[in-house]
């Protein structure tokens, strides 16, 4: 399945989400442990320390990314698309004047959207030529505090408006996945559930597997 038009492009499975306030070096062992392992994407989460080398952080953690071809999106701050290699951007929410962003990057790049039980959202991201939308939160999540719920008619809703590539996020265990059997979506985005394991590649196996499972 084809899901963007661009250099990288972002798969089915398992969509990593890190926590770039993490100490870095933790941060960078459990990321190459990670990616020993197949993954849709990589968004670094917009949730730095104060004081912290953003751009340098972003440029090694694409490096990474870019060596196992998986593209490396930022949470939200678009406006770093300008000056590293990131290949794209994931919105928590419908951004302002988005025509006039893709002007200032002024090169291709993947963008994703959140969305939730409004179905608006679904139709701007569709009318927009966004590449993939991904739903918070599914489940109660320590790590997606902010995020209602989204009830599973809402997502059965999104397939009959659109064949956009759907991710579900927050509070997905290998576990629990059984209970999205009857939804029809792309992957799952994680971030705790790998980057708080011991092994995050053992994670992402037993994700994949679970995934894997539902689709056969």
């Amino acid at each position: 399945m084809k899901i963007i038009k661009n250099r990288r492009t972002i798969k089915a499975g398992v969509y990593l989400v890190i926590d770039p306030a993490m100490d870095e070096a933790v941060l960078v062992k459990k990321l190459e442990d990670a990616l020993q392992e197949e993954i849709a994407a990589l968004q670094i989460w917009d949730h730095f320390s104060p004081h912290q080398n953003k751009a340098k952080l972003m440029e090694q953690i694409s490096a990474l990314g870019h060596k196992k071809n998986v593209p490396v999106l930022i949470n939200n701050r678009w406006e770093y698309l300008k000056s590293t290699p990131l290949d794209g951007v994931h919105f928590d929410q419908i951004p302002e004047h988005y025509n006039k962003i893709k002007q200032s990057v002024n090169r291709p790049f993947i963008a994703g959207l959140t969305c939730n039980n409004d179905l608006s959202a679904v139709r701007w991201a569709t009318e927009n030529n966004i590449d993939y939308i991904s739903f918070c939160s599914i489940f109660p999540s320590a790590t997606d505090t902010s995020c209602e719920l989204v009830n599973f008619d809402t997502i059965r809703e999104t397939r009959r408006i659109t064949s956009m590539p759907v991710f579900l996020a927050g509070g997905i265990k290998p576990e629990n996945i059984n209970k999205l059997n009857e939804l029809d979506f792309e992957g799952v985005a994680v971030i705790s559930g790998v980057m708080g394991a011991d092994s995050p590649s053992q994670a992402i196996k037993t994700y994949s597997k679970q995934l894997k499972t539902k689709t056969t």
